[in-house]
């Protein structure tokens, strides 16, 4: 996939063929591409939780937890049948981003973590087409209605640590008219089954010992700084407020909360 030829105008003024190129990884060769390093890319899941420690998250997670994930994945596969574009915002090491992979399809995946990339890289191989690129999700190089759907799942807007407003946004800016944008999070009603399964990655030494007295009401804390949220239906409602698009709420496995966006 060009990226380059991606930036089209959507107005007069004229734009940069890629606002914010940093490195990228080439799915054709599986090797690192030059470095373009336009702006700090850090956060807590580039420099503490990335590549394999990540991955190693979700290999440790409980019964239950698998099977929300597996729930998030079927639903997302489902929207994604009639799509011929699709971008993951944060896709990590690939966990998604290999089962969307279809014939036809191009599949653009980004992340702020290097060595997450390459994870992926190597986990989905060669000769799939899917471009990877190390890019900031509230401030993406891409031009105006590219992709039939864009992702941003698995808690996304709140692991992110960015201006969450900035990351729905520039998704909806690089989705096509009638396209779709997905957003999850997690449900109240899942709050027991997530609080244990942070409790396991504490205990592998992939996050900080667990803050008990911050942590609560939807609000995971750790010692090491890191800290993870939840939005609800009223948090991506104002999020939306006043953006050209119609939006609806579905609850998957009674674990989690989809906002399916469609742009005008």
């Amino acid at each position: 996939m060009d990226l380059a030829g991606f930036r089209k105008k959507k107005s007069a003024q004229p734009t940069p063929s890629l606002r914010s190129t940093p490195i990228r990884i080439s799915m054709a060769s599986g090797r690192i591409g030059e470095k373009i390093l336009q702006e700090n890319m850090g956060g807590y899941y580039s420099d503490k939780l990335s590549a394999q420690r990540l991955r190693l998250c979700y290999e440790i997670a409980p019964p239950r937890v698998r099977q929300y994930l597996e729930a998030e994945i079927a639903f997302v596969l489902e929207g994604a049948e009639r799509a011929s574009s699709v971008l993951e915002l944060g896709c990590g090491y690939g966990r998604i981003l290999d089962r969307l992979l279809a014939p036809g399809r191009e599949l653009v995946g980004i992340d702020t973590s290097l060595d997450s990339l390459r994870l992926a890289a190597e986990s989905i191989g060669p000769d799939h087409g899917c471009r990877l690129i190390a890019m900031n999700a509230a401030s993406l190089g891409f031009g105006h209605d590219l992709f039939d759907l864009v992702l941003c799942l698995q808690n996304g807007l709140s692991a992110f640590r960015v201006n969450q407003r900035a990351v729905v946004t520039e998704a909806i800016r690089v989705t096509r008219p009638g396209g779709s944008v997905f957003l999850s999070s997690y449900l109240k009603k899942f709050w027991v089954d997530r609080l244990a399964w942070f409790r396991l990655q504490s205990e592998e030494g992939l996050l900080g010992e667990i803050d008990e007295d911050a942590t609560g009401d939807g609000i995971i804390v750790c010692s090491d700084g890191f800290v993870a949220t939840t939005l609800d239906r009223d948090d991506f409602a104002r999020l939306l407020h006043g953006l050209d698009v119609d939006f609806s709420f579905l609850e998957i496995d009674d674990s989690c909360l989809f906002c399916t966006v469609t742009v005008r």
